[in-house]
């Protein structure tokens, strides 16, 4: 099975950086790469769903951004022990109706020895903003190294 550094136990720096890799990913927007940081059999909790598997994975995430537009995200590491880590994030996206939205939300992850996540639950909150209140400006894709995270940015 391939590994996917770092590797758990975690210091603080790893955790840091595993938390940046996984919102990188996310913010490629594609379902099928992202899937490959979890184990096969993984188990997720979003929201009011659950399901298990990459299969799972990359269907969830494939409905997520066909309705979720100009998805950007920003998470930031809360806490971590040993193979876990905790992550609070906020996401700006547009519906489809083109209404803007900013997400708040929590997510709990525990990885496999390789390092891939193989349990994830996330909590979220939506909060419609308007288009002048947007934060996350930067061309979609990765956020870019200066651009501020969550605490920088009040949020």
């Amino acid at each position: 099975m391939a590994q996917r550094p770092p590797l758990p136990p975690f210091t603080r720096d790893e955790a840091e950086t595993k938390v940046r890799l996984a919102e990188n990913a996310w913010n490629s927007r594609d379902p099928q790469a992202v899937s490959l940081a979890y184990t096969p059999d993984s188990q997720w909790r979003n929201r009011d769903e659950f399901f298990t598997g990459r299969d799972a994975i990359v269907d969830f995430l494939s409905r997520k951004w066909g309705h979720e537009t100009e998805y950007r995200l920003i998470k930031e590491l809360w806490a971590h022990d040993a193979n876990r880590i905790a992550v609070r994030f906020v996401y700006e996206s547009q519906d489809d109706a083109g209404r803007w939205f900013r997400s708040h939300g929590n997510e709990q992850w525990q990885f496999d020895s390789n390092g891939l996540m193989e349990r994830r639950e996330a909590s979220i909150n939506d909060v419609e903003i308007s288009p002048d209140a947007r934060k996350f400006l930067w061309p979609l894709g990765p956020r870019p190294d200066d651009h501020p995270g969550l605490s920088e940015l009040g949020l």
